[in-house]
């Protein structure tokens, strides 16, 4: 039985097929005049590289501001039963973590260790209910 001749291409799709099933598009991030980086127009130091995923409407913005400028409702903040979710997301690689490798992570991302704004802590009740 003979196999049928495969293209460059498809060659290349099997021989690398890790390679393109590795490359995995970054979540949407909203906010006003944003950067690559997640920078947007209220917190533009080098280390304000995160977004938060607002659990109000699983979207993720830059900041609480650019959501209350842009989203049209009330950010509703994310219950500690809810830490485990998905909802932090680095600005320099994508990698998306959870509010307790935020939290626990040394104001660095987890996966590439850039680093994030410490002054950040300051703002966690807009976003995180905190344990009472």
């Amino acid at each position: 039985m003979m196999k049928a001749k495969q293209t460059p291409d498809q060659q290349d799709l099997f021989r690398f097929g890790s390679l393109y099933s590795m490359q995995v598009s970054r979540p949407e991030v909203r906010g006003i005049a944003l950067d690559a980086q997640t920078r947007c127009a209220h917190y533009q130091t080098e280390f304000d590289i995160i977004a938060i995923k607002m659990k109000c409407c699983g979207v993720y913005f830059a900041c609480k501001d650019c959501h209350d400028a842009l989203a049209g409702h009330s950010i509703e903040v994310w219950p500690q039963a809810e830490w485990t979710q998905p909802a932090v997301l680095c600005g320099v690689c994508g990698y998306e973590m959870t509010i307790e490798e935020y939290m626990a992570g040394g104001y660095a991302c987890p996966d590439c260790r850039a680093p994030f704004n410490p002054g950040c802590r300051k703002h966690y009740q807009f976003y995180f209910a905190c344990a009472g």
